[in-house]
């Protein structure tokens, strides 16, 4: 199988500890962490992906929201430059150790962080990227 991620999902599953809008929410991300985790290849998609799923029946669903694609095009284009290729609709994208730190590395860095700017987690994750991502449920890949 392989997870369908938007950009902005890229950054966050790097501090991601276990906290979301809902229970359904958090399990369903705990579920897609562990198969990160086992080194299924990830899909990046344009709009709402397997981490959005639990959130699409309520009713104004914010992952359809104009900012939430402005965060997409910021994550595709900072993790784009740390790559050095396009993160785009239909890109795959394997995350194995070694790229995992150094999206890690550049994400505590601020480098790949435009895309958090209005976000409201991202206190939490620069305090997940201060901890040295202590509690971080993506550890390993593959």
């Amino acid at each position: 199988m392989t997870v369908r991620l938007r950009p902005h999902h890229l950054l966050c599953l790097l501090t991601y500890v276990g906290k979301g809008y809902s229970p359904a929410f958090t399990a369903n991300y705990d579920a897609i962490a562990m198969r990160i985790e086992q080194g299924e290849e990830l899909l990046i998609v344009s709009g709402p992906d397997d981490i959005c799923a639990p959130r699409l029946g309520e009713g104004e669903a914010h992952c359809l929201e104009d900012d939430i694609t402005l965060r997409d095009q910021l994550a595709a284009r900072d993790v784009g430059l740390l790559l050095a290729r396009p993160i785009g609709s239909g890109q795959a994208l394997t995350l194995d150790d070694v790229l995992l730190a150094r999206m890690r590395k550049a994400f505590a860095s601020g480098a790949t962080r435009s895309a958090c700017k209005a976000c409201q987690w991202n206190s939490l994750c620069t305090s997940v990227a201060a901890s040295g991502y202590r509690d971080t449920r993506v550890n390993g890949c593959g």
